[in-house]
């Protein structure tokens, strides 16, 4: 639970910027697209940085690595809340993604440890279920909050939850196992496999995708909020609550016909309304409508994209699930640079259409690594 807690303020933080975005903007005296790259540095620090992490650290003590991540974490938001300039806030959110990345990919690996093997895929689901369910109480309630007041304080409610679930994995999360050392040329060894580079090329796109909206969702949806962070909290918690009914339904889903099946069905969903973003974002019930299908699709191929990695190198599970926590980092990076650029040369109004080309792309190598998965497992069975 304390592990779900602690994703849920990593989340919340990942999250919540969008919805204040205008405000700091207008705080440090920046456009929207540089304010954007706040979320760009804290998802750059926290993909890059995940594998080198988890390689020099793999002889400390797991809740040692939780603990410190957690309290650095605390420490770097509590910096940007008071950051006295731009320059300073980016530098304290670089700091925030790196103690993001050591405490994530620890929480998840741990998760797997402390569980029987025929439990890890609900454990896994757990540990996510906290950053799906930032986005549908987390987010909102920080956004609230620097509506009502100055987003700095919404720094701080990130700050309080990080430092609730450090409190909670010190005084109750039992010592973990110490995991076999696994150097950084092994943790990216297993980019040579070409299931595994082909699944994380989709995690990558998907997530620049999904972001690319998500980043500066403020203004996408600004014909129908009004500036109102009453409207945005609202449509940040639909997007969010649909994405944790996604979490629940979808682990059933994979079990019942496949990771593939529901992976090409929740990719081909939203890339379609994100083409329809443009015309949808209009109006306020339509803009429900988008906000919803995109939450529940977008969270839903979570679960099957880890099911799928872990299933090709399930004797390597926590190094496969390293590098797809990366991959995620790294579209949500791209995705701040990206849409910026997007902003100045085809409009706010238009940001769809780019989300959508990334999403269409995601959805053609899930496919490519469902084939080749498939036609492995042939080769398998053949020589068996």
């Amino acid at each position: 639970m304390f592990l779900a807690l602690g994703m849920f303020a990593l989340g919340t933080d990942s999250f919540v910027v969008a919805g204040v975005l205008p405000q700091i903007a207008h705080g440090f005296g920046v456009s929207i697209g540089a304010a954007g790259q706040m979320t760009t540095i804290y998802a750059l620090t926290n993909g890059a940085l995940a594998p080198v992490i988890a390689a020099f650290a793999s002889g400390v003590s797991r809740k040692r690595l939780l603990l410190t991540g957690l309290v650095i974490f605390v420490l770097a938001n509590l910096g940007t809340a008071i950051a006295p300039n731009f320059a300073v806030a980016m530098i304290m959110r670089a700091i925030a993604g790196a103690a993001a990345a050591m405490f994530s990919t620890t929480a998840i690996s741990s998760a797997m440890v402390i569980v029987p093997r025929e439990r890890q895929g609900a454990a896994i689901a757990v540990v996510i279920a906290g950053l799906s369910i930032s986005t549908a109480l987390g987010a909102p309630l920080g956004a609230l909050i620097g509506g009502l007041s100055d987003w700095r304080w919404t720094m701080v409610f990130v700050a309080v939850l990080a430092a609730a679930s450090a409190a909670g994995v010190g005084a109750f999360l039992k010592q973990i196992p110490v995991l076999p050392p696994v150097s950084l040329s092994q943790r990216l060894a297993p980019l040579a496999d070409r299931r595994v580079g082909l699944t994380l090329a989709s995690t990558f796109l998907f997530f620049t995708a999904a972001f690319t909206i998500y980043t500066y969702l403020s203004v996408v949806f600004q014909r129908v909020t009004g500036g109102s962070t009453a409207i945005l909290s609202g449509l940040l918690v639909l997007w969010g609550v649909a994405g944790t009914v996604s979490n629940v339904l979808v682990g059933r889903w994979v079990d019942a016909i496949g990771n593939r099946k529901v992976l090409v069905t929740m990719l081909t969903l939203v890339t379609v309304d994100f083409i329809l973003l443009p015309w949808s974002s209009a109006a306020l019930w339509s803009s429900i409508i988008a906000i919803v299908v995109w939450g529940f699709c977008g969270w839903g191929m979570l679960v099957p994209q880890q099911h799928r990695i872990v299933g090709i190198a399930p004797t390597i599970a926590p190094v496969v699930l390293g590098l797809n926590n990366s991959a995620t980092f790294l579209g949500t990076t791209a995705a701040g640079v990206l849409g910026a650029f997007g902003i100045d040369l085809m409009g706010v109004s238009n940001l769809g259409f780019l989300a959508a080309g990334f999403g269409a792309a995601s959805l053609l190598f899930a496919e490519l690594a469902g084939r080749a998965i498939h036609w492995t497992n042939l080769r398998r069975e053949a020589t068996a």
